[in-house]
């Protein structure tokens, strides 16, 4: 597993340094960005960021992709439920 020198960057200076920002997240890897000293948002190359994604279908994908319910037979039973006590 290859290191990673991930850089951070005060939000202020990295909005007035983006291109800077976006050189090294490609040429160094991630790049940190803080607020009040919180980390708030990382800077990524692009093919990183593809690698890390990976062949991931969207959710409408990813759902037409799933077996067709219609060949399925589904029986429902049709006993009532059972009584329920609520209490007092």
């Amino acid at each position: 597993m290859e290191m990673i020198a991930v850089t951070g960057w005060q939000l202020q200076e990295a909005k007035q340094r983006f291109s800077e920002v976006i050189r090294r997240a490609s040429d160094e890897g991630p790049q940190i960005v803080t607020r009040h000293g919180e980390d708030v948002a990382v800077v990524l190359d692009i093919k990183e960021y593809r690698r890390l994604k990976g062949d991931i279908p969207d959710f409408n994908e990813f759902l037409l992709a799933g077996p067709d319910l219609n060949e399925l037979e589904i029986v429902r039973s049709q006993d009532l439920p059972r009584p329920v006590e609520l209490g007092d």
